[in-house]
């Protein structure tokens, strides 16, 4: 489950309109949701608010083996206003990491959108995050500064101060350039001085141009109800029901004179699409000889599916891995064979798409499980009692009788 702060700067690249899924780095998104969920390890306490609609904090304790913690301060110079911050309150879906339902491709809004004039003189300023997290009693700190640039344009600066760490910390540059049909990342790392570029590419027809966030006058000669139908239409005919993008990296190492490289494909469906949604991914590093294919499916609202199989062209070694995600509701749904029923008593029939959609918000919990052919087997239960989320999973090895149980833990969060 997503921590509270992970959450609060998702909601941050939502209203700055920033598209988290168009990148190299979120390419296996989907199938990394669902195969590599972490499950909890000892017994740890999350109380979080968001005084304000720019500022948040976090307090975490845990117990494993020894007593330890963390506090997090976030300041947001964009308000999030319209954010659930009560742990009752928010959405699981936006907690629960799982399958990602890619959306159609957003144009970037106009420069000039974001110019704020007053008396003559611009006001207008960038948006920016900022995030501290302080480890106890290790006394490490972690930092991230965020910064909207351009409507296509981010920078994201991260970094590390721990003793135990080469030059006591390292920090981590990011310059992303998102221009919808394509998206591009450039990276430096003090550690070994590392630089890096990232690409990927989305195939198909361009995105339409996106709407001022005004809306012009209409005209009086060209009928509402007309023009809103021709535009209908015209939009359905040319909507793509799915997406194939091609991408990948290049990195190398100043001071260790190493390097890497690694390319990807991915083919998902958009919401357009009238069958079940899937993802599918092939990714390639070609120096180490590793290949890895996806593919996950969203069988039911409730259900998804996932499997990989990795393979090194070098060693001939193999791993197959598979997964799941079933989620449960708190109430259950109208059963809609009985419409003919309502019509007879003369009662109205209710709406299936309200009656879905409410349903999927209305969720108890989420368990997720996880099997490869080593015989590991990982649980997960994510879900919620009252005020209260919580998290509790198990890690098993079903090939050793004497220490089948690798690790099990509780995690507790609440948030105002």
């Amino acid at each position: 489950m997503l921590g509270f702060m992970d959450y609060v700067q998702n909601a941050f690249h939502e209203t700055s309109h920033w598209d988290r899924d168009n990148s190299y780095g979120t390419l296996t998104a989907t199938s990394r949701n669902l195969l590599d969920f972490q499950t909890p390890n000892g017994l740890r306490f999350h109380v979080s608010s968001l005084s304000s609609p720019t500022f948040a904090t976090s307090y975490t304790l845990g117990s494993v083996g020894l007593v330890d913690g963390s506090l997090s301060y976030l300041y947001s110079s964009l308000p999030l206003n319209t954010l659930a911050s009560n742990s009752g309150a928010i959405d699981l879906h936006r907690l629960v990491p799982g399958y990602r339902q890619l959306q159609d491709l957003r144009q970037p809004d106009e420069p000039w959108w974001w110019e704020i004039w007053h008396q003559g003189k611009r006001v207008d300023r960038r948006e920016a995050l900022l995030y501290g997290r302080l480890f106890l009693p290790r006394s490490t700190l972690e930092a991230l500064y965020l910064r909207r640039l351009t409507p296509k344009t981010q920078l994201k600066v991260s970094c590390v101060s721990d003793s135990r760490l080469p030059n006591g910390g390292t920090i981590l540059a990011h310059l992303q350039h998102d221009a919808a049909k394509h998206n591009t990342e450039y990276i430096y790392s003090t550690d070994s001085a590392l630089l890096g570029v990232r690409g990927l590419y989305n195939f198909g027809p361009d995105p339409p141009p996106t709407h001022p966030p005004f809306e012009p006058l209409p005209d009086p000669s060209v009928s509402t109800a007309n023009k809103a139908a021709v535009i209908a239409t015209a939009s359905a005919r040319m909507q793509p029901h799915g997406r194939f993008s091609a991408g990948g990296e290049i990195y190398y190492g100043l001071l260790n004179k190493s390097g890497g490289v690694s390319t990807g494909l991915r083919f998902t469906t958009l919401p357009s699409h009238t069958g079940f949604p899937y993802t599918m991914t092939l990714t390639l590093n070609p120096l180490m000889g590793n290949l890895s294919s996806t593919y996950s499916v969203l069988a039911s609202p409730l259900l998804a599916l996932s499997s990989r199989f990795d393979f090194n062209v070098y060693s001939y070694e193999s791993e197959l891995q598979v997964g799941s995600e079933l989620w449960r509701r708190n109430s259950k749904p109208v059963p809609q064979d009985l419409d003919w029923a309502r019509r007879k008593m003369g009662l109205p029939i209710l709406d299936k798409s309200i009656a879905s959609s409410n349903d999927l918000d209305d969720m108890a919990g989420c368990l997720k499980a996880r099997l490869d052919q080593r015989g590991s087997l990982g649980l997960l239960w994510e879900g919620r009692v009252k005020e209260l989320l919580y998290s509790c999973g198990v890690t098993l090895d079903l090939k050793s009788r004497e220490n089948m149980v690798r690790g099990f833990g509780l995690e507790i969060q609440y948030s105002t």
